[in-house]
């Protein structure tokens, strides 16, 4: 096994001697070796604090380590039978302490330790034992990804182009899937998570692959959870979906969308079960920080990770394989919460799930080896849309592809949808795919926009509001200084207003004032507005006026004479009058909205002093 590994007597590699140096450092020994035994001897792939590259295999302390099932610790060799008359703890270099871990195979075979030495005797506490324990766990991944590697290159055999196309496909939607998916195993560990998984519950990868699902599952859940899966292991069930919750890391809980479905041999017993998780928390945590050693070993695992799947892509030529991972992508897709589509480079459909079929309307036989803008892209974006993926397979520069984007998209009905977009490119055999996921956020758009209504309008009258008044004097004034032209403001305090309220009720008050809105309206220009401010308070807001009061007072008598005209209440006719105050801003320098409307508010109650049903302003008092 050795000899296939590669590893005897090869030159030192960085990925072996950052761990020894690591041991050293972290448990205070002067030596700490990765060490590999042979038939006859003993060899130091990585070595820190010992000259010698190996010794004879009778004297070494790890072939007492590989044949044991737990660490071996050696608190004092000279009081230790099995040690004290070693000539490694007699002479040089005089060892008195020694602590190994085992490196086993993906079989279990033992090739050598982890090991750390120190010429003083002294103890191994439980955290140090789990330093030790965790740093050889790093170094048996290592060997046994050379294993695997090595293996996969024995048995390489002729490629599958098919096969290639299917796992670059399944591996694009496991990774940017905004769900997060999971493989795992019968008795409920991870063999495989994606990022959005990892995401939900707060885990990095490799602490998701020493736990179980029943231990991240909150305890009043577990049994629920179980109890489904067995059915599926039964066969009572095709697949089940069910609403958890998760235990973070931190100890929070998250609620969760489940959906399981099976993967069966030729047999029919489980193999594995395919996990879709939706996060429907209303908040989700912030990715912690990984610790250096953790993100160069993510590093280092993404890349060793591409080198197997190649190796696997050319050597997985196998029907059965093929059909699996075709199961798993199908799996994947359909169970999908979000919209997924797949183009080719002519820009046909060849992919489209049952979610595409909820949100378009389309049913996926008729959607298949159609243009994309004829099925959902609106005709004013159908040219831009061939434009951008003829520019991308030229240069392949888009704006498009590896973002997120807000787009309009048409149902088969004609109704109009915004989605949010996420597409990336894919090159295989030579040619490009684009694999999109799409997901319907027309409510949320509706309800953002109907909260910047509601924002900036009086609900009961429809007119803008306070908040729309003071954001707006500032870009009329801007436009006034710009074309030097005057802004102008007539504040309105409707008279008699509170007398029809309490004589007739807060009912009647409502129709009054918006009877009064719309003659407001009606008795301004197209590039005038009015405003609600509150009660019986409105504002009226002129731009592109000349620099005199005349034009102001002459709207302003036109609204009085309209306020005046009888409104039609339930059971009988009234009659308001209104008091209008006048300010202007030509500009040099323009005046704060506040200000201005100061200014109109007393001027207003100059006219209400003066016998109300009058308009007062700077250049007519009073």
């Amino acid at each position: 096994m050795l000899d296939a590994l590669h590893l005897l007597d090869t030159p030192p590699e960085p990925v072996f001697d950052r761990v020894t140096r690591l041991a050293g450092r972290v448990l205070g020994v002067p030596m700490a070796l990765f060490s590999l035994v042979d038939a006859d001897r003993q060899w130091f792939k990585s070595r820190v604090g010992l000259d010698v590259p190996e010794t004879p295999r009778e004297h070494a302390f790890c072939a007492h380590a590989i044949g044991m099932s737990a660490p071996l610790v050696v608190n004092d060799a000279q009081e230790d039978a099995r040690f004290s008359d070693n000539p490694l703890v007699t002479g040089a270099p005089g060892i008195r302490f020694y602590a190994g871990v085992p490196i086993r195979t993906t079989a279990g075979l033992a090739i050598g330790t982890l090991c750390a030495l120190d010429t003083q005797p002294r103890t191994l506490g439980a955290e140090e034992a789990q330093v030790l324990a965790d740093l050889a766990a790093i170094l048996t991944k290592e060997v046994q990804y050379r294993e695997r590697l090595a293996l996969a290159r024995d048995q390489l055999a002729h490629s599958s182009q098919v096969l290639v196309a299917s796992e670059a496909r399944f591996r694009t939607i496991f990774d940017i899937a905004s769900v997060g998916i999971a493989l795992v195993a019968p008795d409920g560990g991870w063999i495989s998570v994606n990022k959005a998984l990892c995401n939900i519950v707060g885990y990095s990868e490799e602490e998701l692959w020493r736990l179980t699902f029943q231990q991240i599952t909150h305890p009043d859940d577990v049994a629920g959870d179980v109890a489904h899966m067995r059915a599926l292991e039964r066969g009572e069930l095709e697949q089940y979906q069910m609403q958890k919750r998760y235990i973070r890391k931190d100890g929070t809980p998250v609620w969760i969308h489940l959906n399981v479905s099976p993967k069966r041999n030729e047999a029919g017993a489980v193999e594995y079960y395919v996990s879709v998780i939706k996060d429907i928390d209303a908040e989700k945590l912030a990715q912690q920080q990984l610790a250096s050693l953790n993100t160069e070993l993510e590093r280092r695992v993404r890349e060793r990770t591409g080198e197997l799947l190649e190796a696997l892509e050319r050597q997985r030529a196998v029907k059965e394989e093929l059909r699996a991972r075709e199961a798993e992508l199908s799996s994947v897709i359909e169970n999908a919460n979000d919209a997924y589509i797949c183009l080719d480079e002519a820009g046909l459909v060849t992919a489209w799930n049952r979610q595409a079929e909820e949100t378009f309307g389309w049913p996926r036989a008729a959607a298949l080896g159609q243009p994309l803008e004829a099925l959902i892209i609106p005709e004013d974006h159908r040219e831009r849309h061939r434009k951008g993926m003829a520019r991308f397979l030229g240069t392949r520069v888009a704006h498009a592809v590896d973002q997120r984007l807000e787009l309009p998209a048409l149902r088969r009905d004609g109704s109009a949808l915004t989605v949010e977009v996420r597409i990336r490119a894919l090159e295989i055999g030579g040619r490009t795919m684009f694999s999109a996921f799409l997901h319907d956020i027309s409510a949320r758009k509706q309800e953002q926009t109907q909260r910047e209504y509601e924002s900036r309008h009086d609900l009961l009258t429809g007119l803008l509001n306070r908040r729309a008044l003071l954001e707006t004097v500032p870009l009329a004034q801007a436009r006034a200084s710009r074309n030097g032209k005057t802004v102008g403001m007539l504040f309105i305090d409707l008279d008699g207003f509170k007398a029809v309220n309490d004589s007739q009720g807060h009912e009647a008050g409502d129709i009054l004032l918006g009877v009064i809105a719309g003659r407001l309206r009606a008795g301004v220009r197209r590039t005038d507005s009015v405003y609600r401010l509150a009660g019986d308070e409105f504002t009226v807001l002129l731009e592109d006026m000349a620099d005199t009061y005349d034009d102001a007072h002459t709207v302003a008598e036109k609204l009085i004479s309209s306020i005046a005209e009888p409104v039609q209440l339930p059971g009988r006719a009234v009659r308001v009058r209104a008091s209008i105050g006048i300010a202007l801003d030509p500009g040099k320098p323009g005046r704060s909205p506040e200000e201005l409307l100061k200014e109109a508010d007393h001027y207003m109650y100059q006219a209400k002093k003066a016998g109300r049903g009058r308009v007062c302003s700077a250049r007519h008092p009073c």
